[in-house]
């Protein structure tokens, strides 16, 4: 696990130019529950470590001009509190509040989760159905790509962490009747990854009875974060009922391919979960979102 430097850069700039001349040997590293595991273990080499946690800008949280923004250095546990995501998007906040251990969520960070590209990452899967974008730097070059495209496979990114810095995430703030879920099934409640888990995010016609966009994310189903774009498709088309909400959690269900496993359960079983979760969530958001408007 020995690396030659450990830098600590002030600005960004300087850390993506550090990062360049390591040509290639060098990682970013902001919390490091995932990285230095992974150096111990030897699935990857790093002579130079650029630590980011002292740029400032790296760690706001903020609403501005329609997008909810998180920097790179924000951690699981302050995602978890922050007054505006649990308004915003309270499926993320509740992801990040499963992630790990407390000691985890402390240092872990939303970006890590992500770049690590697990296909259950208990913050990467809200952050799916909010349709995120990932703000992506090296030197010279800026893009945004979509988070759904950030994954290759099972812990493989499409971010290259030797020359790019993931330095944001964005995602459009819900619109009037919209509203975010998130549910998990695990043996136990901490430090244990989990058999199944999901998000929703559905924005409601203002009669309430149709749901005009529906965004289902379930992890892990695939080699990567999974959109059910089938069932969100059925539930865009039908009025709202306890018929159409099982129908969407059946198809949901069909269009998971989990594959069996000692850890997480046989696959029919997990399929199944799809299907009973997804049906409890969907109801739930349905009658919080009624109860809520109503009280207005």
């Amino acid at each position: 696990m020995n690396w030659s430097a450990y830098e600590k850069p002030q600005t960004l700039s300087e850390a993506l130019t550090l990062l360049e001349k390591a040509g290639g040997k060098g990682r970013l590293i902001a919390g490091g529950t995932d990285l230095v595991l992974q150096l111990k273990r030897g699935g990857c080499r790093a002579d130079r470590l650029v630590d980011i946690t002292g740029i400032l800008e790296l760690k706001k949280i903020e609403a501005l001009d329609g997008w909810i923004r998180i920097g790179a250095a924000v951690t699981h546990a302050q995602a978890a509190k922050h007054p505006l995501l649990r308004q915003e998007a309270a499926a993320l906040a509740e992801g990040c509040s499963q992630v790990g251990s407390p000691q985890i969520r402390q240092v872990g960070t939303l970006v890590g989760n992500i770049v690590s590209a697990q296909p259950a990452a208990d913050a990467a899967i809200p952050l799916l159905a909010l349709e995120a974008e990932l703000k992506v730097l090296s030197v010279g070059a800026e893009r945004w790509l979509p988070l759904e495209e950030a994954y290759q496979g099972i812990g493989l990114s499409t971010v290259d962490p030797t020359k790019e810095a993931v330095t944001e995430i964005r995602f459009r703030k819900m619109e009037e009747n919209g509203a975010t879920g998130f549910f998990r099934m695990a043996r136990r409640k901490a430090l244990t990854l989990p058999m199944l888990n999901g998000a929703l995010a559905l924005r409601f016609d203002p009669s309430l009875n149709r749901v005009e966009k529906a965004r289902i994310a379930i992890g892990p189903v695939a080699d990567r974060p999974y959109r059910a774009r089938g069932a969100e498709a059925y539930l865009e088309s039908v009025a709202i009922s306890k018929e159409a909400i099982a129908e969407a959690a059946r198809i949901a269900s069909a269009e998971a391919n989990p594959r069996s496993s000692l850890i997480r359960g046989g696959a029919t079983y997990r399929k199944e979960m799809v299907r009973l979760y997804l049906t409890r969530e969907i109801q739930s958001l349905v009658d919080e979102t009624k109860k809520r408007e109503q009280g207005r």
